[in-house]
């Protein structure tokens, strides 16, 4: 199974990105270049352990829709969401919270998936979906770095701190 991981430090507590990481809102405000959106599940807030959230966008030419669940959620330290249903065989993707002091936070995503189709899912993995999401990835994590270290992330948040710190 390829596994893509990319790493950020933001200039900001670990709890506050670890909230911002689980807003719905923020997502769909990151995400606005796919047209992704949250039409199921969780769709508006923060989202948590047990809970999930059905997303809807337009991807490698495709619209598509894949629903993923929160399985771990250990504030301000770890979340995991995994697909319980979409256009992969199986994914994972841990996203990580490591302070470096109070005000400074090294966030770790780490994706695993699996495609469907047998042998012609394996040559897209290795061909072009590995480089895809890792660019996703960047994207994403470059949009959170963004919104963190300005006041932006406020909107987001269901209140102006966040309720880890």
């Amino acid at each position: 199974m390829p596994t893509v991981s990319v790493s950020i430090t933001i200039n900001a507590p670990a709890a506050r990105c670890f909230d911002l990481a689980r807003s719905i809102d923020f997502h769909t405000h990151s995400m606005r270049a796919t047209g992704e959106r949250a039409v199921g599940g969780v769709t508006r807030g923060l989202i948590g352990e047990g809970q999930s959230v059905t997303w809807q966008a337009r991807r490698l030419g495709l619209t598509q829709t894949l629903s993923s669940r929160v399985t771990t959620c250990r504030p301000p330290h770890l979340f995991v969401d995994e697909q319980v249903r979409g256009a992969f065989k199986s994914f994972r993707h841990e996203h990580r919270f490591e302070p470096i002091d109070e005000h400074t936070t090294r966030l770790t995503d780490t994706f695993t998936f699996r495609t469907p189709l047998g042998p012609l899912g394996w040559v897209a993995e290795r061909l072009f979906l590995a480089r895809y999401m890792r660019r996703v990835l960047e994207g994403h994590l470059r949009n959170l770095k963004r919104s963190l270290e300005s006041d932006d992330w406020g909107r987001y948040l269901p209140s102006a701190e966040s309720t880890h710190e």
